[in-house]
């Protein structure tokens, strides 16, 4: 299990992003701190393997909570949660290694999309002593190589639907795919037509003993 540090001032917010993360599978809530000093005190348990903060927090912000976690060598990630939208935030984020920048307000599905992408990268990492070039490159390094993907559909994305298809192993309905990955069902079927254009997917019809038919992909 990935454990989560969520650090934010506003317990509406916090609690929130509680319930976000309480339903995306592999992700625990470790703890939730009001301040970066008090997030910085939980660090030093060393249980802690990834954090939600805020960039507005009282006293120390959220940037600088996060260059003296880079100083002090904590072998932990960052995804920013934050209404700060000027590019400077963002740069500065991005320069002291946060994995993601995520801009309130937000719905559920970006937030369960940069856990599931940072659940891949992980995963990519520690399921073997080394890796190949493909391997950082598609999954460690987060490119967006657009290499003969249609317009609208990203790497990452197809990615995630492609490990939740393996995951499932035998033909599946649009339903099932979206309850196991948690995205919208539009964004699914954009993805499953890609698929199946591509040949890495076979669309029959199902009939049921009522009602209209759906379809059933099935995976070659």
């Amino acid at each position: 299990m990935i454990n989560v540090l969520i650090v934010e001032d506003d317990p509406t917010v916090a609690e929130l992003n509680r319930r976000y993360l309480a339903h995306v599978e592999g992700f625990q809530l470790h703890s939730i701190a009001n301040d970066c000093r008090q997030a910085l005190k939980i660090l030093e348990t060393g249980t802690v393997d990834l954090i939600l903060v805020d960039i507005f927090m009282p006293g120390m912000n959220g940037l600088e909570m996060l260059k003296k976690i880079r100083e002090a060598g904590h072998g932990v990630d960052v995804i920013m949660v934050t209404a700060a939208r000027d590019s400077a935030s963002v740069k500065k984020a991005l320069r002291l290694g946060a994995v993601d920048y995520l801009i309130k307000p937000f719905e559920f599905e970006r937030l369960n999309m940069a856990l599931q992408q940072y659940k891949v990268r992980v995963e990519a990492i520690d399921s073997c002593d080394t890796v190949c070039q493909r391997d950082i490159d598609t999954q460690v390094l987060d490119r967006q190589r657009k290499c003969g993907l249609p317009k609208g559909l990203e790497k990452h994305t197809l990615q995630i639907v492609k490990t939740a298809i393996d995951k499932i192993g035998a033909p599946f309905t649009i339903e099932e795919l979206v309850k196991e990955i948690g995205v919208s069902r539009v964004t699914v079927r954009k993805y499953l037509d890609y698929l199946e254009t591509s040949g890495m997917l076979t669309v029959e019809l199902m009939y049921g003993s009522v009602g209209r038919p759906v379809n059933r992909y099935i995976p070659h």
